[in-house]
């Protein structure tokens, strides 16, 4: 009898033994945590505003028509204006993106002077006034310096850029109006006259420097200085035995502000994969 209960309970033992391990499955691995995806590519859009500040670098016409002789303006002055632009790019990377704007110089006033003889007197200085816009497209290259500061996703972060573009410029002169005056007897003057303004492509590059903050996935404010050069052409055209004249270019200095929407630069969140059910044997 004694011998036939150690039988049973040993047999009970190897039972609960086997069923025990055929239950054990071994602890998972721990799983390393994996940071959010963020895009660092992908298209943008961009709009700007702005201001400039135009140094006119001359100007000259032919006294005695086409044939006659070419005289520089005395002095020249091309007033400051408001800008306004626009433009799409591609982010290739966290330090290089490319874009092809397009901006508009609203209307500046241009005033200037002329001295020689006129019809009143043999010692006249004229006074010249027109007005000029601009319309520039541009492609450009900017490197991105890195990001600083910010939060969780990047938002706040500080990105400084330089860049620089090419391109070309309409450049739209209005009539200019030339009125010539007596040196010693300023009320004797010659009647006003009109010349056509003229229109032009010009030769344009730029240089900028600047820093965006990201405001969101999506969108990030922009303000920085730019410079351009654009080359000079024709500006009037001829009348009363003057012109035509021509500008010699002009340099304008930008404060910009503006905003870019990336249609691709919000984070990916993790998925972790789906856990395996445990398999009794």
């Amino acid at each position: 009898m004694r011998m036939l209960m150690s039988t049973a309970l040993a047999a009970v033992i190897a039972s609960s033994s086997a069923y025990a391990a055929d239950l054990y499955q071994a602890a998972p691995a721990p799983i390393a945590p994996v940071e959010p995806v963020v895009s660092a590519s992908g298209w943008y859009l961009r709009g700007d505003v702005g201001y400039g500040w135009t140094d006119m670098r001359g100007a000259s016409y032919y006294q005695g028509g086409p044939g006659g002789f070419k005289a520089d303006f005395d002095d020249t002055d091309l007033d400051d204006g408001f800008i306004l632009g626009g433009g799409v790019g591609y982010q290739w990377n966290d330090y290089f993106r490319t874009d092809v704007t397009l901006d508009y110089l609203f209307d500046t006033d241009f005033k200037g002077s002329t001295s020689g003889s006129c019809g009143v007197a043999a010692n006249c200085v004229s006074t010249d006034r027109a007005s000029m816009s601009a319309l520039s497209l541009l492609v450009n290259a900017y490197v991105d310096l890195g990001t600083y500061g910010g939060v969780a996703g990047g938002f706040g972060g500080v990105t400084p850029y330089v860049g620089a573009g090419i391109g070309a410029t309409r450049v739209n002169w209005g009539n200019l109006r030339n009125t010539s005056c007596d040196v010693n007897d300023p009320g004797s003057c010659d009647p006003t006259i009109k010349h056509d303004g003229e229109d032009s492509w010009r030769f344009t590059y730029a240089l900028m420097a600047g820093a965006s903050v990201d405001l969101t996935c999506n969108w990030a404010a922009d303000a920085g200085y730019r410079f351009r050069q654009v080359a000079g052409g024709d500006m009037f055209g001829y009348a009363m035995n003057g012109g035509p004249g021509d500008d010699d270019g002009f340099y304008i200095h930008e404060a910009r502000l503006g905003l870019r929407y990336s249609f691709n630069s919000c984070e990916v969140p993790y998925v972790p994969p789906p856990v395996e059910p445990a398999v009794y044997k």
